[in-house]
């Protein structure tokens, strides 16, 4: 599963781009730009190579390049322009294509490149709205289309993740000045996507809350623990994986069993599995988020 992917689609390309798949054989065809191997049905299949040059040229032509000046480049002094272009300021606006084109080539000095450029303009909690949350929207499905490997997927929600550590990291030699609220922080069994739930950290460490924060994969019944230290808590979690369409009522149930029985603390929860939850019935005590966005409004 964790294979690096190295053979790509027309669409798959089409997908990563932006650029229409009728347009990259036209690109193709007039310019030489890619050369696709072909298989005995005549598809085209393209390299990792041919990806990240097409990533490239994308870049350049979003940028005001002429493809038929991109044509007459050198190949080997594309990349070149490339990151010229990243090292300009005025590159925020492309700044989701960057992303995408270190995620490929797992270039983790484009990916710092980047986001440094981004934060000599937008503090961190801009950058992880306007660009972040919608690169991660958009990787998602490129994931789901087999687009992209895990391996990519690892590789850029990891360099995400330093970058929220750090920038939570700088609060917490603050006391916490608000007091009515303590939030543990939490996933489910088995559940290992936290990105989101870092980043809910990092916006209740800055709005001045008390959060205690434990990761992935909790049991239930470890939950339990901290009910003995503090007489109402605001748990949140994200539902990613887990718990499944199947299990996800019978763990509420679970949660308010072992954790709430006194109904004094609250569960905020959100993530793609609240989907398949019916919130008209959820207790007083639960509330289900739509978003970060929407859930950051209530604290």
């Amino acid at each position: 599963m964790n294979n690096v992917k190295k053979i790509f689609s027309i669409r798959d390309l089409e997908n990563l781009s932006g650029i229409k798949a009728h347009t990259i054989r036209i690109w193709e065809k007039r310019y030489n730009l890619l050369s696709p191997e072909r298989t005995s049905t005549n598809i085209r299949n393209y390299s990792l190579a041919s990806l990240q040059k097409l990533l490239n040229i994308t870049l350049l032509y979003n940028n005001g390049y002429k493809i038929s000046k991109i044509a007459k480049v050198p190949e080997e002094e594309i990349p070149l322009l490339v990151k010229e272009i990243v090292a300009r300021n005025s590159f925020k606006n492309h700044s989701i294509n960057a992303f995408k084109l270190a995620m490929v080539n797992f270039d983790q000095t484009m990916f710092f490149n980047t986001y440094n450029r981004l934060l000599a303009d937008k503090s961190f909690r801009d950058i992880f709205y306007d660009v972040f949350i919608p690169l991660l929207n958009e990787l998602g499905l490129l994931w789901q289309t087999d687009t992209i490997s895990p391996s990519h997927e690892h590789f850029i929600t990891n360099l995400i993740k330093q970058k929220i550590i750090i920038n939570t990291d700088k609060l917490h030699s603050n006391e916490p000045t608000r007091k009515d609220k303590t939030f543990v922080l939490f996933l489910p069994e088995n559940e290992i996507h936290e990105l989101g739930l870092l980043f809910l950290n990092y916006e209740i460490n800055l709005r001045g809350y008390k959060s205690i924060y434990l990761g992935q994969t909790v049991p239930t019944e470890c939950l339990t623990d901290l009910t003995k230290y503090y007489e109402s808590l605001h748990f949140i979690s994200y539902f990613t994986v887990e718990p499944s369409k199947e299990k996800i009522n019978k763990y509420l149930e679970e949660f308010t069993t072992n954790v709430n029985q006194d109904g004094k603390s609250k569960l905020w929860i959100l993530g793609y599995q609240i989907q398949n939850l019916d919130k008209s019935i959820l207790p007083p005590s639960m509330r289900a988020f739509k978003s970060i966005e929407q859930l950051v409004q209530e604290l």
